[in-house]
This record gives structure tokens, C-alpha cells and sequence, in this order.
């Protein structure tokens, strides 16, 4: 942590990842629309001072406001820019040399009551270079001037945003004659003079000029591609004026993606409330173990002072108290939650654009098939999709969607949509496996629920809490809570038909299928009345959940992109329960699912089909009707894989043990990406070692993976205090949770007012 200012970083240094996306040091910039341009700067004005080159940033920034603008001013003169809609004036006033006329212009702004500009951009070098044939007094003429024009400039800088821009190298060879005395000496002795003059005078002044040293870092990259040898190419430009934009207008917009130029937010009430619980949680825990630690030590063997023998305690360690357990969960919890905001939302350690290439996302995805082939073991069973089987599902499909997100690859189509088929795994997953718990067990107990409730929201709702965020935000576990909430009425409604009672009567099974011909049939309905959706969601308390930005079309598009895919997992449960049932699959270790003919026939089809999918996926051309279509056939592909992963009797009987460990905690890796792999709410990359990419993975992900496993930990021994299987005690304890979720209710009320 160097401390600082982001704008500084912003302003002065940066990389290229690849040709054209600049990366700032430490920090994330956001790429500006034309509205989100047009809202930060509306009834602002905005002056650019200088020579050609600052008529290149000019147009490019007033680009950001009015793509449609061409660049048909007059060379060497003045140039007005309006946006009428936005009451947005943006002026380039013709001054190629900083002299008395520059000096003059801007004492004007400083003098009686004329409006000031809210941006000025200054900056001027080259004609001087030139007309004066790069002479050493027009140097020292250069220094006396801006001498003169700094004390204004700094007047200027305590109600507006000035910059000074730094003279860009040139590309010497390709200089037309007339411009020859221009040399990338001659500037650098210019760029310093103007450094050290205006830090010096800044040096007693309440306000600074920013000095904007970044363009000099982006043409020493890209001048080669210039047209004349002087002036930066188009894209360079926009880099430019994007950064410029960045600085200005991040304060004021807080783009989540742009980390450059915002403060850290202050501290909520209900993140207070939370840092005071877990800091209490911490002490308790403390002093239970200093107690306990004392009476250990008293109760511990002493010697015999006659025999020299060690004696065994006469009293065993106790039993761990609920109390401590409690304290000792959220002691450890509390200290990861720190850790998850010093990471996203404290100004401590850097963050990174993402920057997709087809090997940062291909070369992870071969190295952990090859750890994964590796750690080949036997499976306990041989059922199609026994619990080894799902697990090292789930586990391998976390990783690929991991290192789709840290490789920033949604922005390659054919990536994206076979990622999209994974997530539509995991939901059918989730339909396959409460169908055939409910199915084979028929307990439709409120523990069994409160549960699986517990197991799947309580991370989402400590980081809600802890970070800030709608319960929304976090949209995967919203929509498998939601899911299991329609698999669970389905079933439980009357008449509740489970396997027991079907095996009596095989009418039930129509019932059954009756049930789930209505649960297709409102599925259908509510994806096509996206206005009947969204009234379901809309009511309260459903739309605290559910409401992101002020509306839940965000929870509609995610729940119907994959509308149709917890349905084919219940039926596909079904299915197979019912042929196993009759005994129509052999699941012996090493037998084929069916005979060897049928065996056969599927096997093929289910690869061909696999292909076709990939096939079609990788030949999408547009990502919203590739969206369309996704519902309706992402199922092919996942049967395909069942098919081929269970059809044949020895890939049936083993598994990757790599694979199935992190299966086990996918659910937690799936969240905790969001603010300690990645940064910025998953828009950029949490860099703990700058300057060392390779290096800064390896070690945030280690971190990661063991936070994600001990959260896992602390879920599973919190969901049994918290769900006891008493029904009374249950009881109160959902009191005690409905009382916590009125509490906290109030207090974001009371947050949202104090913010309007």
C-alpha cells in the first residue's frame, strides 16, 4: 500500500493490456457511455486551452458527449461545442504558445464575478519549439510565463478542475521538415520545466493543478502510429479524454467498475451495527477460552512428588458449550468479513481491469483437467449421479466459471454460451436433487427446509449486511432459494405424492406428472407476461429481496434465461427413479447402464448431440437471440454429458476426487469471488502483489479457496444451532429470525432516509 490518491495513479502512470485497453496503475477505469457522460456533466462547462494537440483531446472528449460530432472547426482558432439537452458547453480556445495572450485569457476567469469554467485543460509546447527553432531562450521565456500563469492557475483550482497536460513524445523519422527542431529532447526539457514550476508553486497554494503525465506513457506506446510524427493516433486520443473523464466524473457517478478517483464510502449504520456485533463476538470468545484455558490448567496432571509418576487428570476437558461454539463461528467469521472489506471496499489494496485472451482462458482450463484426470479414485457407489459424481460436477463447473470470470472471457460469445450451460447444470442439478429427496423421502418437515434455507442464504445475507449490497446483487443464490421454494410447494401440495405411495398405486404417478404438466404451464406463463412477473415481485417484502436498481427486471431477465431447466431436472429425476425402481438400468461397478446394443446407440447420440450444441454455440452471432434459444435446448448438452458420464460402467464407477472436494464448497466459491478474487463487485481483478500477475493469482487464490472452505465450515456448524431438529426450539428460533429481519428492515429504512 503506497497511500495517495487513486487520481494520481490515474493521471500519471498505466500499462496496455494488449493494443488498446489502457490498465492504471492500482486502479479501474470505467468506460463512459454517451448518457453517463452526458449526467456527470450536465450545466457543467468545460475549457480546453492550447495548441493542436489539445484540439485532439477536445474533440475526443466532446466524442463522449456527441458521438456524432466531426472535426470540422477551424484549425487555428476557437471552437464552441454545445449539448443543449444536457446544458453542457464545452469551448477549445486557440493558444499554441503560453504566453502574455494565454496569461491574459486566464486571469479573466479569476477577476470580478465572470463564470468560471468547471474544467480547464491546459497545455502548449511544440509551436514554441518551432517558431524559435528549439532555442534555449525560447525555453527560458517558456519558464518565466508559466511562472506567471501557475499562481492563477492555482486560484482557478480552488472551485474548478485544472489540468495541465504534459507535452507527448514525437516520432522524430516521420517529422515533415518544418518540424524537424522538434526532438524528444527539446520536449522532455519542457515537460520538466512545467513539472517543477507548477509543484513548487503548489507547494504554497490551498488548491493544485493536476498535472496529466499519463498522455506522455500512452504515445510512447502508439506514436509510431501517427500520421505526421506529432500528432497521437485516434484511439490513443480517446484513451485520453476517457481517463480525463474518469478523473472528473467518478466522484461524482461511482461507477462500481471505476476504482480511479472515489473515495472509499463511508460506513452504513447496519455495517456499524455489524462491526460493533462481530468486534463483541470476538471478546466473548476470548474470554470464554482464557476461562477455559484456567480451568484446564488447574485440573491439569501434576507430578508425584513420591513416585515421580505423571498423574492423569481426574477431570476431562468439558464438552464445547453452544455458547462458545456460537462465539467461536462468528469470532472467525468476523475476522473474514474484515478481510472481505478491506478487499472491495477500503482503499487498501489495488484493483485491475479484466483483459480477455483466448490463453488466459484456455491454458487454466487445461492445467486443472490434468490435476483433476490426476486425482482419479473409486466411487463408494455406482448410481447414476451418485453423490461423488455430483460433487466433482459441481466442483469442475466452479472452476471453468471461475476462471471465466477472473479471464474477463463473457466477452467471447461461444465461452460465454457453453459457461451458460454450465450455470443451467448447476439449477438442473438443484431440481434432480430436492425432487429425489422429497420423492424418495417424503419429509416435508419445516426443518428440512429451514435447512436448506440456512445452508443457501446465510453467507449472501452477512455480506449484504457486511458489504453493502442487495440481497439481489447476489443473483445465483436468490434464484436456486426460489427454486427450491417451487420444487418444495410442488411436491408438498395436496395431494402429496411420493415414491411410497406411488409404489401402491401407479395412478399417482399421472397425478404426479399432472403436478408438474401445471408447474411447466406456469413457467410458460410468468416467461412470456414479464408485467405478471414482475407485480409478483414487486409487493413487499419480496421486493427488498428482489430489487435491484429500483426494479426487479434484472431478477426476470436471470430467471428467465434458465426458466425451463429446474423442470427438466425433476423429470429427468423422475425418470430415472422409476427405471430404477422397476429395474430396467443395471448400476453394477463396471456394468453398462443398459444392454450393450442400447448401451451403444445412446452413447453415440449423446456425444453427437454434445457436439452439435458446441457447434451451434461457438457458431452464435448475437448474444440475445443465442439468449432466446438458450432455455429450451442448454438441456441437450447437459444430458448428453449424464448420459456419457453414467452409460458406461467404469466412467461410472470412478470420479476426481480434485474435482468432487471443490464441488463441496462450489456454492461458497461461487460467492466469495465476488470481493476477494475478484474486486469491484466482480467487474475487475483483487491485485494483493503488484507488478507480478502470475504470482498475485496464485496467492489470492490460495486465500480464497481456504476462506471459501472455512466458511463452508462455519455454515455447516451454525445451521445446527441455529436449525435444531426440536420442533418447539425451531420455533423460537424463527422468532428470533423473523425478529432479526424486522430489525434489520428498520435499520435500512432508516439508512435509505438519512441518504435521500
Amino acid at each position: 500500500f503506497k497511500g495517495g490518491d487513486t487520481c494520481e495513479y490515474l493521471l500519471s502512470s498505466g500499462r496496455f493490456l494488449g493494443e488498446k485497453v489502457w490498465q492504471p496503475h492500482s486502479c479501474m477505469m470505467h468506460k463512459y457511455k454517451n448518457s453517463e457522460a452526458k449526467n456527470c456533466l450536465i450545466d457543467k462547462h468545460a475549457v480546453f486551452i492550447g495548441d493542436s494537440r489539445i484540439r485532439q483531446l477536445f474533440y475526443s472528449f466532446i466524442k463522449l458527449i456527441n458521438p456524432q460530432v466531426k472535426e470540422e472547426g477551424i484549425k487555428h482558432g476557437n471552437i464552441p461545442f454545445e449539448d443543449k439537452s444536457a446544458s453542457i458547453k464545452v469551448d477549445f480556445l486557440w493558444y499554441p504558445e503560453v504566453n502574455g495572450s494565454m496569461r491574459q485569457r486566464i486571469k479573466s476567469w479569476t477577476e470580478g464575478s465572470v463564470a468560471k469554467p468547471h474544467i480547464i485543460v491546459v497545455g502548449a509546447a511544440t509551436w514554441s519549439i518551432k517558431i524559435h527553432n528549439g532555442s534555449n531562450e525560447a525555453l527560458a521565456q517558456y519558464k518565466i510565463n508559466i511562472t506567471s500563469i501557475a499562481p492563477l492557475l492555482e486560484k482557478l483550482a480552488i472551485t474548478s478542475d485544472v489540468y495541465w497536460v504534459l507535452q507527448d513524445p514525437v516520432y522524430e523519422d516521420m517529422l515533415s521538415e518544418n518540424r524537424k527542431m522538434i526532438t524528444n529532447e527539446k520536449i522532455d526539457a519542457y515537460n520538466e520545466a512545467a513539472v517543477r514550476i507548477l509543484n513548487s508553486s503548489s507547494r504554497n497554494s490551498k488548491a493544485k493543478v493536476k498535472v496529466f503525465s499519463v498522455s506522455k506513457l500512452i504515445a510512447r506506446e502508439t506514436i509510431m502510429k501517427s500520421a505526421d510524427g506529432l500528432h497521437l493516433p485516434e484511439s490513443s486520443r480517446d484513451t485520453n479524454a476517457m481517463i480525463l473523464m474518469n478523473v472528473y466524473c467518478n466522484k461524482i457517478m461511482k461507477p462500481i467498475d471505476g476504482s480511479c478517483c472515489q473515495p472509499q464510502p463511508p460506513l452504513t449504520l447496519i455495517q456499524k451495527i455489524a462491526f460493533c456485533f462481530f468486534t463483541l463476538s470476538i471478546i466473548g470468545y476470548l474470554i470464554i477460552s482464557l476461562i477455559h484455558r484456567n480451568n484446564y490448567r488447574k485440573n491439569k496432571s501434576c507430578t508425584d512428588l513420591e513416585s515421580g509418576e505423571e498423574k492423569k487428570p481426574a477431570i476431562s476437558t468439558p464438552n464445547i458449550s453452544t455458547l462458545e461454539m456460537l462465539l467461536h463461528c462468528f469470532c472467525k467469521l468476523g475476522l473474514i468479513m474484515t478481510y472481505f472489506y478491506l478487499c472491495d471496499r477500503a482503499n487498501l489494496f489495488m484493483k485491475e481491469n479484466k483483459f480477455y485472451t483466448h490463453s488466459s482462458f484456455f491454458i487454466p482450463i487445461a492445467y486443472i483437467l490434468v490435476l483433476g484426470v490426476f486425482y482419479t479414485e473409486n466411487t463408494k457407489e455406482t448410481k447414476v449421479l451418485n453423490r461423488e459424481q455430483t460433487d466433482e460436477w459441481k466442483g469442475w463447473m466452479q472452476l471453468v466459471i471461475l476462471i471465466y470470470h477472473i479471464s474477463g472471457a463473457s466477452t467471447f460469445l461461444p465461452v460465454y454460451m457453453h459457461i451458460r450451460v454450465l450455470v443451467a447444470a448447476y439449477l438442473f442439478q438443484t431440481g434432480y436433487g430436492h425432487f429425489s429427496y422429497f420423492w424418495i423421502k417424503g419429509d416435508f418437515g419445516v426443518y428440512r427446509v429451514c435447512q436448506v434455507l440456512f445452508r443457501l442464504n446465510f453467507l449472501v445475507v452477512v455480506l449484504c449486511i457486511v458489504m453493502d449490497r442487495p440481497y439481489q446483487f447476489y443473483y445465483f443464490v436468490p434464484l436456486v432459494t426460489v427454486w427450491f421454494m417451487i420444487i418444495y410447494a410442488t411436491l408438498a401440495v395436496w395431494p402429496q405424492i411420493v415414491q411410497k405411495k406411488a409404489n401402491g398405486n401407479c395412478l399417482w404417478h399421472f397425478g404426479l406428472l399432472l403436478k408438474l404438466i401445471c408447474l411447466l404451464t406456469c413457467i410458460y406463463f410468468l416467461s412470456y407476461s414479464q408485467g405478471a412477473f414482475e407485480k409478483i415481485f414487486s409487493f413487499w417484502p419480496l421486493s427488498k429481496c428482489f430489487e435491484l436498481n429500483g426494479n426487479v427486471y434484472e431478477w426476470w431477465f436471470r430467471w428467465k434465461l434458465d426458466r425451463y431447466v429446474v423442470f427438466h431436472g425433476m423429470l429427468f429425476a423422475f425418470i430415472y427413479l422409476a427405471l430404477q425402481k422397476r429395474q430396467m438400468i443395471s448400476e453394477g461397478k463396471g456394468d453398462p447402464l443398459f444392454s450393450n446394443r442400447v448401451s451403444n446407440v445412446l452413447l453415440f447420440i449423446s456425444i453427437v448431440s454434445f457436439l452439435t450444441y458446441s457447434i451451434w454455440a461457438s457458431s452464435c452471432k448475437n448474444k440475445t437471440e443465442c439468449n432466446e434459444l438458450h432455455p429450451s435446448v442448454s438441456v441437450v448438452q447437459i444430458l448428453a454429458f449424464i448420459l456419457i458420464r453414467n452409460i458406461p460402467g467404469y466412467v461410472r464407477s470412478v470420479y476426481s476426487s480434485f474435482f468432487a472436494w471443490f464441488g463441496k464448497i462450489s456454492l461458497e466459491l461461487f460467492i466469495c469471488q465476488y470481493h476477494i478474487w475478484l474486486a469491484a463487485d466482480t467487474k475487475g481483478i483483487l491485485v494483493l502483489i503488484p507488478g507480478y500477475p502470475m504470482f498475485n493469482v496464485l496467492v489470492s487464490t490460495f486465500i480464497f479457496v481456504c476462506v471459501a472452505h472455512e466458511i463452508s465450515q462455519i455454515t455447516n456448524d451454525l445451521a445446527q444451532i441455529v436449525v435444531p431438529k426440536d420442533n418447539s426450539t425451531l420455533l423460537k428460533r424463527l422468532l428470533c429470525i423473523a425478529g432479526f429481519f424486522s430489525g434489520l428492515h428498520f435499520f435500512s429504512a432508516m439508512q435509505d432516509q438519512s441518504r435521500h
